[in-house]
């Protein structure tokens, strides 16, 4: 019996295969991405389209998983503003394929299934579990969906399922895509003389709750192993950062004179001023953060470094 990482190639999974410490029994399952160097000794991995429902069935089949944390998905709120149908089919499909390949062979597992806080509607206040759902984006809708297409394979086909709500999460690995590694690649390629010394910048007043990726992926484990069957969980720091004062941040650690612009082209159509969560439920599990996010920016920083000049 395995511990199957879905989208274990990618930047949370990829983490999850890491927190799971080299374990025999973890099985990656990626499509196209080859696992990060960093864990590509610590699982067995396998190619599995999500999107071919064929496919997930006959490997469902074979590998009869004891447990699964779901972390394959289209990850980006902003791309999906451009293309509404990758998260739709990534998200809500791929979720859909799992499900109905577990209920069609029997397989009995818990599955977190990892969620995002973006289906919450905008806020002023700490987010809690029973706060009113209002997704804003087309990412948030099939978010929100996918989360409903877990709740119902508890309801109707006794599937042991735990659905987290994720708030903002960052660190080594994470996408040039999102903000904050955007803001650290930026740095890195200015100190390698590689790029002018301007930061181009979308929406620097919003607030977010960001957690280190690493705080994330214990998490999920820890929502595995003791985790209360068929419950929703935020995953939070409860911390709100002003995105302008988590650039200072990164700018206080360049090792070079820089400037920041403002870039339209970075501004979403939408964006909550404040996203903030509370993780109350989770921490009675047992969860809290333990890296700080000085340390998350160092790392992302010098990850980004590390890139840049391989």
């Amino acid at each position: 019996m395995s511990i199957l990482v879905t989208g274990a190639a990618g930047f949370a999974g990829s983490h999850v295969v890491e927190a799971l410490g080299g374990r025999e029994d973890v099985v990656g399952w990626t499509h196209h991405a080859p696992p990060p160097q960093e864990v590509a000794q610590l699982a067995e991995w396998q190619r599995v389209d999500l999107l071919n429902l064929a496919e997930v069935r006959e490997a469902i089949t074979r590998l009869k998983p004891s447990a699964v944390i779901h972390c394959a998905g289209a990850p980006n709120v902003a791309h999906s503003w451009r293309d509404t149908l990758t998260p739709l089919s990534a998200n809500v499909l791929a979720t859909h394929h799992l499900f109905d390949a577990l209920r069609r062979t029997g397989t009995a597992c818990r599955v977190v299934v990892v969620g995002s806080a973006t289906v919450y509607a905008a806020s002023a206040v700490a987010l809690t579990e029973e706060s009113p759902v209002a997704p804003s984006n087309p990412y948030a809708v099939s978010k929100l969906a996918q989360e409903q297409l877990a709740l119902r394979a508890a309801r109707e086909d006794g599937v042991d399922v735990i659905v987290t709500r994720s708030f903002n999460h960052t660190g080594p690995r994470q996408s040039a895509a999102f903000a904050v590694p955007n803001m650290a690649r930026q740095i890195a390629l200015i100190e390698a003389g590689l790029a002018a010394p301007v930061i181009k910048t979308g929406n620097l007043d919003a607030q977010r709750d960001f957690t280190d990726v690493r705080d994330m992926a214990r998490a999920y484990i820890a929502l595995l192993r003791h985790g209360a069957e068929t419950t929703v969980y935020n995953v939070a720091s409860g911390t709100a950062r002003v995105m302008r004062s988590v650039l200072d941040a990164l700018v206080a650690r360049a090792r070079v004179n820089l400037r920041i612009e403002t870039d339209p082209g970075l501004m979403r159509p939408s964006d909550t001023p404040i996203v903030l969560g509370d993780a109350t439920r989770l921490r009675r599990a047992g969860w809290r953060p333990e890296i700080s996010f000085d340390q998350t920016l160092d790392d992302l920083l010098n990850y980004w470094r590390g890139v840049t000049i391989a």
